[in-house]
């Protein structure tokens, strides 16, 4: 076994050249040439103004040799959750400088004279992480290096007997995110075990990474509910010690599943990024109990969970967290659910949670959240629900309102009428992010529009003119492009053939697009004009979309005739 260090000394501590850090494409990297990495973001740091920096790194190792060259130029670091233009607008007036895939980001430099490190103060060296936005916008969260290194050592403490020195750590999550920080980043370079620089994102790749040698998987639940059958797991399940869970709740039969299919129950670690690590369980032997972790206090008050350990920023105080639990004789403990999210809506309280638990109760809902949409008093509530296989025949054999209006009149039975959800999205899945968190920014874009309000001055049977406002909302405006949206040619001709079928009589089948022009870009916030052309007979559709430029694209589209 590898000589542990605790974390103000991972690159500091004499000797232990050849210790492992990390796997990039078949290269085992050497904690020599880390300190040398460490040394060369160090000068680059160090030669920037103001006390905080922001780092977003897809690579692993660029990632962890870019923070400890951070910590040891004295600087507060930042890590967003992802790069999106909106946590860069609330990012970037808190940094006065940014280091990977972020704008202006600076690049390591070369040392103007030998680097000897001291270890960093556990107490003085700063990190900021972000909560998921699970149920609102992230927040920031400041953590002290002491906080992360108990909490490595809670780690190394309860599981650190499981895997020999040769282990590798493979990830399905973020180092960006606190999970996957303190799995795969801090706690590999404390115990001297390598972990592999890229993520896994594909089964594919997890079956074949996994077989590559000892190795153990840190996953979000949202990849352990999604592992194939099909593949071939048993040279992975040779080589496996261990599989991690945590971010979310892991449903008992994807538990089961991976079991099955990689012969590990999962070890399942409950906690939140305020927290740290607060309990464990593999339901293979613990069911639903959850027991504490090494290092970590617990109590009930008042039917919820209170925590003291040394990761909370005042350790001699108890944390209240939201989460209910029940106490067993055994000294464990299970979860309840969260204490209720309570919002208004038309001066009313309504609870979050009881309409969730009212849905998932019924034959037709797996899963479900609900979430308010709009502003103070304009709010409605919202529900994004994944279907079970009832539900899902239900949507195909009466539709989308008629399940609508099933689950509001029985959702009566249980809530007020205020509170019934005005709109419904059906999924196959919950939407996630990285860390295999369903945030409100991702189920709330489910609910965005992807076609615009039509305002119409002309409907009749084989002509008609409306005119649209291309708003920055639109859905169809994602990723086309970055920083400067144009509206794409593929969504004006869909949009031409929706609001077609809203005044003509279009048979159902589409058979080709003729004569596609599309002259002048389209962007926000223009208002376009459209004329739409139906000849029955040939089955041909005109359209023509135009501003006061004159015209931006025209074509026609060619239907079946049945």
């Amino acid at each position: 076994m590898h000589e542990w260090l605790n974390l103000g000394r991972v690159a500091s501590a004499p000797g232990l050249d050849e210790r492992p850090v990390a796997w990039r494409g078949g290269e085992l990297i050497s904690r020599s040439r880390f300190i040398a990495d460490v040394a060369a973001w160090h000068a680059a740091f160090s030669a920037q103004p103001g006390p905080c920096v922001a780092l977003y790194f897809d690579d692993g190792y660029e990632f962890a040799a870019a923070l400890y060259g951070a910590w040891h130029a004295g600087k507060k670091v930042f890590l967003p959750g992802d790069a999106q233009p909106a946590t860069l607008a609330s990012l970037m007036p808190r940094v006065q400088a940014c280091a990977g895939e972020l704008p202006g980001a600076i690049r390591p430099a070369t040392p103007t004279q030998p680097w000897r490190p001291e270890p960093l103060d556990l107490a003085s060296t700063q990190l900021v992480v972000f909560t998921s936005g699970s149920s609102g916008e992230p927040s920031a969260i400041d953590k002290h290096l002491g906080q992360l290194d108990a909490e490595v050592h809670n780690l190394q403490a309860a599981f650190g007997d499981r895997f020999s020195a040769a282990t590798t750590f493979h990830s399905t999550v973020s180092h960006q995110h606190i999970y996957g920080l303190l799995f795969c980043t801090l706690w590999t370079l404390a115990a001297g075990r390598a972990f592999e620089t890229s993520r896994l994102v594909y089964p594919e790749q997890m079956a074949v990474r996994l077989a590559g040698g000892p190795s153990v998987l840190v996953s979000s639940p949202a990849h352990l509910k999604r592992l194939p059958e099909g593949l071939d797991w048993a040279p992975a399940r040779s080589c496996l010690q261990s599989i991690f869970s945590s971010g979310g709740p892991l449903p008992p039969e994807s538990a089961q599943a991976a079991f099955t299919l990689l012969g590990h129950s999962p070890t399942e670690v409950y906690g939140s990024s305020e927290t740290g690590g607060i309990a464990w369980r593999q339901r293979a032997w613990h069911g639903d109990r959850w027991q504490g972790l090494p290092g970590v206090q617990w109590r009930l008050q008042d039917d919820v969970l209170c925590v003291r350990s040394l990761t909370l920023p005042d350790p001699q105080n108890w944390w209240e967290t939201t989460d209910r639990i029940q106490l067993l004789e055994d000294g464990g403990f299970v979860l309840l659910g969260r204490v209720d999210r309570i919002v208004k809506i038309g001066e009313k309280r309504v609870s979050l949670t009881a309409i969730e638990a009212a849905l998932t109760a019924l034959p037709e809902i797996e899963e479900a959240r609900a979430l308010l949409l709009g502003e103070a008093a304009s709010a409605r509530l919202a529900v994004v629900a994944v279907p079970t296989q009832a539900g899902w025949q239900a949507l195909q054999a009466q539709g989308k309102r008629a399940l609508n209006e099933k689950l509001r009149a029985l959702l009566l039975q249980s809530v007020e009428r205020v509170a019934l959800p005005r709109r419904f999205r059906y999924v196959h899945a919950l939407p996630v992010n990285s860390q295999g968190k369903s945030t409100e920014a991702l189920l709330s874009a489910l609910f965005r529009p992807l076609l615009p309000q039509a305002e119409w001055s002309r409907r009749d049977a084989t002509e008609a003119r409306l005119a649209v406002q291309v708003t920055p909302d639109l859905a169809v405006l994602d990723g086309h492009f970055p920083g400067a949206p144009v509206l794409p040619g593929v969504a004006q001709l869909h949009w031409a053939i929706e609001f077609a079928r809203t005044c003509f009589t279009l048979p159902g089948r589409f058979l080709r697009a003729e004569a596609l022009k599309f002259q002048r870009p389209v962007i926000p916030t223009v208002r376009l004009e459209l004329a739409l052309r139906w000849r029955a007979e040939t089955g041909q559709l005109s359209f023509e979309f135009t501003t006061h430029e004159g015209v931006h694209s025209s074509g026609r589209v060619v239907f079946a005739q049945d």
